[in-house]
């Protein structure tokens, strides 16, 4: 009997965990049965780093990747015939694949495990935690083909028989500031994907570890109690617009306020990952590549 290859279509456009988990979570509560799909061994380079995933539904279409976009396509016929036989498998592409024919360009290896999602509710339960911004996990127990969700901050690998895939909060962005530079900081964020909240319109805002708070205004006086709010919040990131001795100016009101010098050096002042900018684009992009180089490190 000849097996047919299952036409498979990218659904969206994103590597975005979040995004991932709720395609498949959207798919699994319209009745249709999907697989969840993990990057779990890197022989050499890989474009993805260890716990990147892809979800696929049993109507071919996908979302995510596992690697640069060369063999998605691939993953997602692969995950169409395991969730057709309901049985999940191991997939080996590159160095050392029973694939001759696909390659990966930098010439390593990569394991992906195809796991036919039966537990919906996990997936949900991920879904519903990173929605409340806490740090997820995702245990998949090999021995059982079990998954198990906790709320805890973990690194993505192996332990023991259990491939553990860890989640954080997307990034948020608090904004201070009015005119030509918040406006184009913002449209380059949202462009981005990047949540970005207006700190003059927003009263209530939960800021949280994963919460950058940016200043870019040219008023020292409206600066110093945003700073005083900031500097008692757990943000990972606090920026201000200016030149260094406007930041000596600011940092000595703080040292008079009681603000102590290893609190005060968090501010990243002037901001941004180069500088001086003299125009409101090229600050932009200085700016948002800073906070995204700090947040990348959490």
């Amino acid at each position: 009997m000849i097996q047919l290859t299952p036409e498979v279509r990218r659904s969206r456009l994103t590597d975005q965990p979040m995004e991932i988990l709720q395609f498949a979570d959207g798919e699994l509560k319209a009745g249709r049965q999907c697989a969840l799909v993990t990057l779990v061994e890197i022989d050499g380079g890989a474009a993805r780093a260890l716990g990147a995933q892809m979800t696929v539904s049993e109507n071919g279409e996908y979302c995510g990747y596992v690697s640069g976009g060369c063999v998605e396509a691939t993953v997602a016929r692969d995950a169409v015939i395991a969730i057709a036989k309901a049985e999940d498998k191991l997939l080996r592409l590159g160095r050392g694949s029973p694939y001759f024919d696909i390659m990966l360009p930098c010439g390593g290896g990569i394991t992906m495990m195809i796991h036919v999602i039966r537990q919906a509710e996990r997936i949900a339960e991920l879904v519903s935690g990173l929605k409340r911004r806490e740090e997820m996990a995702l245990e998949f127990r090999t021995a059982t083909g079990e998954l198990a969700v906790s709320e805890s901050k973990q690194v993505s690998g192996w332990n023991g028989e259990t491939f553990v895939t860890g989640y954080m909060p997307v990034l948020q962005i608090l904004l201070y500031g009015r005119g030509i530079e918040p406006e184009a900081f913002s449209e380059l964020a949202e462009a981005a994907g990047i949540a970005v909240i207006n700190a003059h319109e927003e009263s209530s805002v939960q800021v949280d570890p994963y919460t950058a708070i940016v200043l870019l205004q040219h008023d020292i006086d409206k600066d110093m109690p945003v700073l005083q709010r900031a500097l008692a919040t757990n943000a990972f990131y606090i920026g201000c617009l200016g030149s260094c001795q406007t930041h000596q100016q600011r940092s000595q009101r703080l040292a008079e306020l009681g603000f102590l010098p290893l609190q005060i050096r968090r501010i990243h002042a002037p901001i941004g990952m180069w500088g001086p900018t003299r125009d409101a684009r090229s600050l932009a992009i200085s700016v948002l590549a800073e906070i995204l180089a700090h947040y990348q490190k959490l």
